[in-house]
């Protein structure tokens, strides 16, 4: 198949752009520069712009552009770029297939924090939207694919937990008083930590892309749900450091600011639809998926 990718020279789209290559489908890239070879494409978010003419000959569009979440402090207008760099790509890349042709799928990254803080309730893709900055950040992002979806095209959300690979993404920060001994849990640690491992990801990413079968929300986070103690016990058994200092929540309130309510949040996801679809994870639980991410 031929797969376009925006947001592919980031963390998780150069992982996704080699597990694409690796099963044989053509990528290519959506680029803001001068493209500088024959698999790029130019398009400019920020203006809306991306000609429909150069999406017909693709079979899906998978688009996963937007500012860093995972950075401090949450200025005012740092939230509004975490916000608009999501409506910008997403908007653009919908109104393109709304436009074009042959209306190749819409792959869109998404987020776990759909559903808020849910505490111990178990949550999939049914479940209704929850409370909070990133969670309102999110349902307003899934609906800037809707013109898409209104023109006929297939529409995925990838409901994406925090990625787990020591080359990028949240864990190369959150490692960081893990390797100097001062690793521990947050708060009382009971808070449920949405994961997946980054091979789990790129393989569900590509399984969801090429199927045409699948449409909808998708939960990309492993079927063994985690606590945030669970996690950190994980981190400490890898990485052979101890893990006995913890964060009392008032610290990371005060140091974090409204960031710490989302850190703070529990969110008990289930891959409902990957499992139903015979989706099969490599690394189903925390353990398996911290070592995955420190493996050679």
């Amino acid at each position: 198949m031929k797969i376009i990718v925006a947001g592919a020279s980031g963390f998780l789209g150069t992982a996704l752009r080699r597990q694409l290559a690796h099963d044989g489908h053509q990528v290519v890239q959506l680029v803001r520069s001068e493209p500088q070879a024959e698999d790029q494409l130019r398009w400019d978010p920020a203006l809306g712009r991306l000609d429909p003419a150069s999406i017909d000959g693709a079979d899906a569009v998978i688009n996963l552009g937007g500012a860093p979440i995972a950075r401090w402090p949450w200025t005012a207008a740092y939230k509004e770029k975490i916000l608009q760099s999501r409506l910008e790509t997403t908007g653009t890349v919908a109104e393109a297939i709304a436009a074009s042709t042959g209306k190749p799928a819409l792959v869109n990254a998404s987020g776990i924090n759909y559903y808020g803080d849910r505490g111990d309730e178990r949550v999939d893709e049914t479940a209704t939207p929850g409370t909070g900055f990133l969670a309102d950040v999110v349902q307003q992002w899934e609906a800037a694919t809707r013109p898409a979806r209104d023109a006929g095209a297939r529409v995925v959300l990838l409901r994406t937990g925090v990625v787990l690979h020591k080359a990028g993404g949240a864990l190369q920060k959150i490692q960081i008083p893990f390797r100097l001994g001062v690793g521990g849990r947050i708060g009382d640690g009971r808070q449920y930590f949405p994961t997946i491992s980054l091979a789990d990801y790129c393989a569900a990413v590509v399984r969801l892309a090429t199927d045409r079968t699948l449409a909808g929300p998708s939960n990309l986070v492993a079927p063994v749900p985690a606590t945030n103690a669970e996690f950190t016990h994980a981190m400490g058994q890898v990485l052979g450091r101890p893990t006995l200092v913890r964060v009392p929540r008032f610290v990371l309130t005060a140091a974090a600011g409204e960031l710490s309510g989302e850190v703070l949040g529990s969110i008990n996801a289930a891959p409902t639809r990957l499992t139903e679809a015979g989706y099969t994870f490599r690394h189903p639980t925390i353990a398996d998926q911290v070592a995955a991410a420190y493996r050679p």
